[in-house]
């Protein structure tokens, strides 16, 4: 045995350490027992002294008990699925915190009796939305669907264009999620092209609901043709919208958007969407239409296992009752607002001695919403070495490699993390490589 094997510190003594053993107490001794076996690993490959174990544990904790690590997300993409979706506004955080511990989700304290879980979210969307009759929340937006076909069409037919049985993402295809409930689908009009008369000829006895679904993570051009809501609204059953990306009222940036409001206006009977895309809030899945139609959902048994929690339920009253979200914050952006902060940036690095460049961008709104549009921005331009290494800071830094350069496009990036950003990039430009093993 080496006399770095003999003069490993043992665990016990690290861990009596001052700071790891406060850190036991806020993380957890797993984690932390976790930094001191890498600790201990390093002193016997002889990679570390072992007087330096202590320090080398505490430098290795986590910041938190998760896995999940915070991302300044600079690719351009307003809401990027892989990052998480919307970024939460401050007044949503904030409720997060209000709602961790014991509160009145279920209970009314003014006369201590059981109350309807998730009254306040619920009577913020209603407000948001007044031309729904009634609202409902469950855990995302394929759960909305799966609820609404369970409910309306378990063992019938949901009339659907061929043109919109489209696949949602991570491999999962809407008509497999929709012949799970126990419907059936009927497949009307071609790929390209529907007609009024393809849903009429098809609608029977055994039709339990049409769906109409916006087909928006991709487009269709040239000779193509499918049936508005309004005209879909006249076949006598009940019409189910899923417009997907979650707007509630219409946008100015994005006119070709489906929104809530709008669709119940044309005769929707029930709109579904998702709250953690263009809202800008949690994940969770939005249901709004007919009373009659909400009230079969809400009291299905399946409802129970797609409910939301306190969490969540506390995130999306803050959304939508408080301060412009940071989705919508990222679509309004000036272009001429965008481009000065990126200079302020690019200059900064350069005289730090880092390749910087203030260049024009295009940015995307994602997650499967309006994917024709663009959105003009501005970013700073890096050599594109730094993509990885960006990545592997803390915060990491998550920009696009668009040829020999990383454009971190500020459209994304609030103007309050402009000095986050700056510091990200110059921690990276000037950290010593790391150790081998």
């Amino acid at each position: 045995m080496t006399d770095a094997r003999r003069r490993v510190p043992r665990t016990d003594a690290l861990l009596a350490d001052p700071r790891l053993a406060e850190a036991a107490g806020r993380l957890g001794r797993t984690l932390v027992r976790r930094a001191v076996a890498e600790a201990q690993r390093r002193v016997r490959a002889g990679a570390l002294a072992p007087e330096e174990a202590a320090d080398a544990a505490v430098a290795a904790l986590p910041r938190n008990a998760t896995s999940l690590r915070p991302v300044v997300n600079a690719t351009g993409v307003v809401v990027h699925t892989n990052l998480g979706r919307a970024p939460l506004s401050a007044a949503a955080t904030e409720a997060l915190r209000a709602a961790s511990g014991p509160t009145d989700v279920e209970f009314d304290l003014s006369d201590g009796r059981r109350a309807r879980r998730g009254r306040g979210a619920s009577a913020a969307l209603a407000a948001a939305v007044p031309n729904a009759e009634a609202v409902h929340l469950v855990n995302n937006n394929a759960a909305a669907l799966v609820l609404a076909a369970t409910a309306l069409a378990a063992g019938r037919e949901i009339l659907i264009s061929r043109g919109e049985l489209v696949e949602i993402g991570d491999g999962f295809r809407l008509p497999e999620l929709l012949e799970s409930t126990g419907a059936r689908l009927v497949e009307v009009g071609t790929t390209n092209r529907t007609h009024l008369d393809d849903y009429a000829r098809a609608v029977g006895p055994g039709t339990g609901l049409v769906l109409k679904v916006h087909p928006s993570n991709f487009l269709t051009t040239g000779f193509v043709s499918s049936v508005p809501v309004a005209r879909l609204a006249t076949l006598g059953v009940p019409l189910v919208h899923d417009i997907g990306s979650g707007l509630l009222r219409p946008h100015p940036a994005l006119p070709d958007e489906p929104d809530a409001a709008t669709s119940l206006d044309q005769g929707a009977d029930l709109v579904t969407a998702s709250a953690d895309k263009l809202l800008g809030g949690p994940q969770a899945g939005l249901l709004l239409g007919r009373r009659d139609l909400v009230e079969r959902l809400r009291t299905h048994p399946l409802a129970r296992a797609l409910r939301v929690d306190k969490l969540t339920l506390a995130a999306l009253e803050a959304t939508l009752l408080g301060p412009r979200p940071p989705v919508e914050r990222a679509l309004a952006a000036r272009e001429a607002d965008l481009a000065a902060r990126a200079r302020t940036l690019a200059a900064g690095l350069a005289e730090r001695g880092v390749a910087a460049e203030a260049v024009s961008s295009e940015a995307r709104v994602g997650g499967g919403g309006a994917p024709g549009v663009t959105l003009p921005s501005a970013a700073v331009a890096l050599p594109a070495a730094l993509a990885g290494p960006l990545r592997a800071g803390a915060p990491a830094v998550v920009g696009r490699v668009h040829g020999d350069r990383l454009l971190l496009d500020l459209r994304t990036v609030p103007e309050e993390d402009d000095a986050r950003l700056l510091a990200a990039v110059l921690a990276t430009v000037t950290a010593p490589p790391p150790e081998e093993a």
